[in-house]
């Protein structure tokens, strides 16, 4: 038994051992040259010490063959999934669970929108496309060495291969991040899921209300419009996780200073995305380098987005570049009637049309092939019934069709982005914005010359006056008031250039003033943290790069503090309240410190108060409003609301103040903080519970050891804070700082060698490299690093170099 047990043991030993061996060959050589056709000159890859590559060449092509080779090394695996997710193709891999998510991205036609629009291309952007997509397969099909894997780890563990890149997959990357920053359309579901149970007008608007300022036209009785059913229960998460990971919480900060405003007398510019924490990181920092830069070269930095050879947010030798998501309502829901003679008509406006028809073909890992229809109209592609509900809300008879910008065959998006060495100043820039069209941002600009700007690029629909619903909530698609009348030329999409303020700021709050005779949206992100940009930064003189990232990392909530002490008030009065807790709280000055307990409490008390409050009034429509709802709570609390009384519990014959439920909510808080973290308060902390949650897609959900491919470590922030960190009440782990900055850039224009940066992950997406995780903790605390474009700089530090030379070389 001894010798059977030792021999068992030595057999477990060396497979795991072969196992290491295995899974630390897929990650690929530092260091290495590769022959690679169609260079015209060779190309440097060399990676600094936080795995950072420079990219050395003499030609744009060439530097973008490089970058796909880079690409592909560090995040194939990252590129695949966002590939597939715009082709649909995402239940090859993964079975039956996601195959919702594959009949609506097949809907939307994503993947065949980037392939005609990539045909229609100019020769020389179809040029550069075509040399990343070589440099992507490249790496591929190399030659490997011994021990070493060709592909990431993920691959071997599903057994999947990739096919070829294609040129036209990078757009289809690009339609896949608008869909992720295109907000919209969640918000018309919203309204519209409200209607269906039967809510008022008043009533939504109370639950959803907009920013100060704000006037549209009184939003209608939408049940007047369309007939609605009154959803019996929503669709249970599990079934509809895949596609929800695709629609993010997108946010961002950025503001840019002049000279005027600065210690240096050059402008200052910071920006941040917020998205989805994810495992790798969305963003891959690089430094691409055109010829020599003592002989005048070009020099771009900053966050590229793997599968596309554009560096999206950054800067160049004499410019300065951030983007916020503008918010804009670029999605129409339209509900069209079917013909009850004939199904395979809708109503239009001038009578019945048959609807176009294709059949599509969906292949299942592990399951049988499925037939989907994919049914469009005048607007767009009819979605599918199962998403968000709509076949349940829906009365029979009717399906939802979608009218969006991305959705069209001549997207110049990813043109406007391609590396221009003759782009060098504000004007230039704003003018090469012209090919920009989804999704609309907000884009901040700063050159060395001392201007600064802002623009809005992008498509934005014009909507007829008459058109009461402004964009809010679904329309009939048989009644032409509501169909788009154009778009907005570009001379006269929002801009600031150079204003007397010497500073502008954005924060996905309104951009335009009251005399703006365009509607962009009404539903812009709540202004707290816009406020709170303006209050450290636009108007404030004196800026340096210090008070740059203290108003990054700032943790002041202005919405906990206007929520907390009303929240506090009404509760202190009912005899059964802790008291003690009430006290710690008052004494609370709104940061979200990750080392203190309050944040903690708070937010415990504001989820189970936001349940207590509005679970009962919205019944299955309350999963998707279970958020913080600051804004709605404190308007509730400021007797400012007039749909009813929220606060009274409707299944009982007495009525219930809002101090009660708050008193109630409160135990209920507690309790669960004691059951989650222990009973010693002392002991509590905001940080640990809101833990950054970066999740690997693949590795993140293996039994027992999936944590360990997560990246995430204590954070602090909150939903309304500039340093960001957004909880999602109705998970498992409802503290978890699932949305957050995953970029921070701050730029000095005076000397943009100086520039500091920081991504929430590391540079590499396979977990067996030491560059996994290389910035999780520094993209907590606060830290930067700079990226050098010395050459002489950077290889003094260099960690491996890879050298891309032309076959003859190569043979040679």
């Amino acid at each position: 038994m001894k010798r059977s047990l030792a021999v068992a043991g030595l057999v477990l030993v060396g497979a795991a051992v072969a196992g290491v061996v295995v899974l630390g060959g897929t990650v690929p050589p530092l260091t290495g040259t590769l022959a690679l056709p169609g260079l015209a000159s060779p190309v440097s890859i060399v990676r600094d010490g936080n795995a950072v590559p420079h990219i050395f060449g003499s030609s744009v092509a060439d530097l973008y063959r490089a970058l796909g080779f880079a690409h592909a090394q560090d995040r194939l695996w990252q590129m695949e999934m966002l590939r597939r997710a715009g082709q649909g193709r995402l239940s090859e891999i993964f079975g039956e669970r996601t195959l919702e998510a594959d009949i609506f991205l097949r809907t939307l036609d994503l993947d065949g929108h980037a392939e005609r629009g990539f045909q229609s291309f100019p020769g020389e952007a179809q040029r550069l496309l075509e040399a990343y997509a070589a440099g992507v397969n490249a790496f591929v099909s190399r030659q490997t060495g011994l021990m070493e894997q060709r592909l990431p780890p993920e691959f071997l563990l599903l057994g999947h291969a990739p096919e070829p890149w294609r040129p036209a997959d990078s757009v289809t990357v690009v339609k896949v991040m608008a869909l992720n920053l295109s907000a919209n359309l969640g918000a018309e579901i919203q309204r519209l899921t409200l209607a269906a149970q039967g809510l008022s007008p008043a009533e939504i608007e109370d639950l959803m209300p907009l920013n100060g300022g704000e006037r549209p036209p009184p939003l209608p009785d939408l049940a007047q419009l369309y007939p609605l059913r009154r959803l019996d229960a929503p669709t249970p998460r599990e079934q509809t996780a895949a596609l929800d990971e695709l629609f993010g919480a997108g946010a961002s900060n950025s503001w840019v200073i002049a000279g005027s405003r600065t210690a240096s007398g050059k402008p200052l510019l910071a920006n941040d995305p917020h998205l989805r924490l994810t495992a790798p990181s969305v963003w891959y920092l690089a430094h691409l380098a055109l010829g020599d830069p003592q002989r005048g070269g070009v020099n771009v930095v900053g966050a590229s987005l793997p599968g596309t050879p554009i560096i999206v947010l950054g800067r160049g030798d004499t410019l300065a570049w951030g983007f916020t998501n503008a918010e804009a309502d670029v999605q129409d829901l339209f509900i069209e009637r079917i013909n009850p003679g004939n199904p395979a008509e809708y109503l239009t406006p001038a009578g019945w049309r048959p609807f176009e028809s294709t059949s599509m073909e969906i292949r299942v890992a592990g399951g049988r092939t499925r037939m989907v229809e994919r049914r469009r109209t005048r607007h767009g592609p009819v979605l599918p019934g199962s998403f968000r509900n709509l076949a349940k809300i829906l009365a029979p008879g009717h399906v939802a069709a979608l009218q969006w910008t991305a959705l069209t065959d001549d997207d110049t998006t990813i043109t406007a982005g391609l590396l221009d060495a003759s782009l060098r100043t504000v004007p230039a820039y704003l003018e090469r914005a012209r090919l920009y069209m989804v999704p609309m941002q907000s884009v901040v600009v700063a050159d060395s010359q001392g201007r600064i700007a802002m623009i809005a690029p992008g498509r934005l629909p014009m909507r007829s006056p008459a058109n009461t619903i402004a964009g809010r909530a679904p329309v009939p698609g048989w009644d032409a008031t509501f169909d788009w009348q154009g778009f907005v030329p570009f001379e006269a999409l929002p801009r600031v250039v150079s204003p007397p303020e010497a500073a502008i700021g954005t924060a996905n709050a309104r951009i335009v003033g009251d005399g703006y005779p365009h509607l962009v949206t009404h539903d812009w992100e709540a202004d707290y943290r816009a406020r709170r940009i303006q209050d450290l930064v636009t108007s404030r003189t004196g800026h340096d790069m210090e008070t740059m990232r203290a108003a990054q990392l700032d943790v002041f909530s202005p919405a906990f503090a206007e929520l907390a002490p009303l929240m506090i008030a009404a509760a202190r009065p009912l005899v059964s309240v802790d008291k003690d807790v009430l006290d710690r709280l008052s004494r609370w000055d709104a940061t979200m410190r990750a080392d203190a307990p309050e944040p903690l409490v708070f937010v415990a008390w504001l989820r189970e108060a936001v349940r207590a409050i509005y679970a009962d009034d919205l019944g299955p429509a309350f999963d998707l409003f279970f958020h913080p709802r600051a804004k709605s709570m404190t308007r509730l609390l400021r007797g400012e609301t007039t749909g009813r009384d929220w606060c009274d519990e409707r299944p009982t014959a007495a009525r219930e103040s809002c101090g009660e439920a708050l008193a109630a909510a409160l135990r209920r808080a507690i309790q669960g903080l004691e059951e989650r973290f222990g009973r010693d308060r002392m002991r509590w902390s905001w940080g640990s519970a809101h833990a950054a949650l970066g999740e690997n897609q693949v590795l993140g959900e293996l039994p027992l050891v999936g944590r360990l491919f997560n990246i995430g470590t204590a954070s602090p922030g909150g939903p309304y804070t500039l340093n960001r960190g957004v909880m999602e009440f109705g998970r498992d782990d409802p503290f978890a700082n699932r949305h957050a900055s995953t970029f921070r850039a701050i730029y000095d224009l005076g000397d943009l060698d100086r520039s500091l940066f920081m991504q929430s992950t590391g540079q590499s997406g396979n977990p067996f490299s030491r560059h996994y995780r290389t910035f999780e903790k520094s993209w907590a605390e606060g830290r930067y690093i700079r990226i050098p474009t010395d050459r002489a700089a950077i290889e003094r530090e260099a960690i491996g170099t890879w050298r891309l030379v032309q076959p003859a070389e190569g043979a040679g």
